[in-house]
């Protein structure tokens, strides 16, 4: 499993919101796809409100999610 980071940003009607979220999947589509889900969920937004600007993997001295790095560095 890699870890991805996704960027973007959301835009709702009347506020502007940038994001990065870090998750553990094997492609980036896979990482598009869960950050979709993830914020949609959590922020009641649809998919044509959130705008992926770059998804890049993350070298696991880089990663910034305690919780994520000790999955990745015991596996």
């Amino acid at each position: 499993m890699k870890v991805f980071r996704v960027t973007g940003e959301i835009n709702k009607p009347k506020l502007k919101t940038p994001f990065a979220k870090e998750v553990v999947v094997d492609k980036p589509e896979h990482a598009i796809e869960k950050v979709y889900a993830e914020i949609g969920s959590k922020h009641r937004v649809k998919r044509f409100q959130i705008k992926i600007v770059n998804v890049e993997e993350v070298p696991v001295e880089e990663i910034e999610n305690p919780i994520l790095k000790k999955i990745v560095t015991e596996a």
